[in-house]
């Protein structure tokens, strides 16, 4: 039997305040890289919760959506695995809490950086994928949809079913 495609389920956040845009600084197998504040959503959570812990674990900030960005589709190949990975990421406009003081950033994660479009835009041979700046440019092209774009079914919360 032919194995099944299966996409990663990833939810990020594109967080802007006075021009500037919040991204994490984390370690991966490529070596030191540029991502928005962004991961896999869990199993049974939204969207929107998905996305909201991801933010806290990354930066201690509180994320609270407000609209949708996008929802991009992409096939990255890993050099340091030499693995193809295609991802569905579901994209995210928010405002953020100042950092909780203290918090611990999740693990991987070594700082959290304010950078301006040009910084992020000069930056990019530092970017974990090409979607850090897509989803910044689509951003600043004005995109943005209401949060009912993506709707939870009522299944996703229920425990899972034996079979």
């Amino acid at each position: 039997m032919q194995d099944r495609w299966k996409p990663s389920v990833t939810v990020a956040a594109v967080i802007e305040r006075e021009g500037r845009f919040l991204l994490v600084e984390e370690h991966t197998a490529e070596g030191l890289k540029l991502n928005n504040p962004a991961g896999h959503l869990d199993p049974g959570e939204s969207p929107e919760q998905g996305v909201a812990r991801e933010v806290l674990e990354e930066t201690g900030c509180v994320f609270t959506p407000t609209h949708v960005l996008g929802v991009y589709l992409s096939r990255f190949h890993r050099p340091a695995t030499h693995e193809d990975v295609t991802y569905l990421r579901l994209a995210f406009v928010g405002t953020v809490t100042d950092p909780a003081p203290g918090w611990v950033l999740d693990d991987g994660i070594v700082r959290t950086v304010w950078m301006t479009a040009e910084e992020v835009r000069a930056s990019a041979e530092r970017h974990r994928s090409p979607l850090v700046l897509r989803c910044i440019e689509d951003y600043l092209d004005g995109k943005r949809y209401p949060l009912e774009l993506v709707m939870t079914h009522h299944s996703v919360f229920e425990p899972e079913i034996k079979q």
